[in-house]
């Protein structure tokens, strides 16, 4: 076992106070948050079980780990709440001034579409 894998090689979690293992040392049974939402999956409220270490960009960096028999499937929109999200992101992209449904979010910074914030660009193109 190399030197930085033996570094960060504390199954028992003396050193560490949970355990801890190398980039992909660590034993079947435990995923990364990510790894378990692309599995259907979410912590469920359990507490961080392991972590992995590993020597990166800026000093040593952490990947936290959950047990996956304690996970629980990820909860899914109902569809008023996909309903609700739509109607949301429609009038993002809906101008308060021509009331024209546009293809690109409308700036906050102007409260219009471009075409009315800048008429004369417009006629120009």
């Amino acid at each position: 076992m190399s030197r930085i894998r033996a570094t960060f090689h504390d199954p028992d979690g003396n050193r560490y106070g949970i355990p801890t293992y190398w980039w992909r040392g660590a034993p079947a049974g435990y995923a990364t948050r990510r790894q378990l939402r692309a599995a259907g999956l979410c912590p469920g409220g359990q507490d961080i079980a392991a972590q992995i270490l590993w020597r990166g960009v800026g000093g040593t960096r952490t990947a936290y780990l959950y047990r996956v028999d304690l996970a629980r499937p990820k909860r899914t929109a109902t569809p008023a709440q996909l309903r609700a999200v739509r109607a949301a992101l429609t009038a993002r992209r809906t101008c308060r001034v021509c009331g024209q449904v546009r293809p690109y979010y409308i700036p906050r910074s102007l409260g219009e579409c471009l075409a009315c914030a800048y008429p004369d660009l417009e006629e120009a193109a």
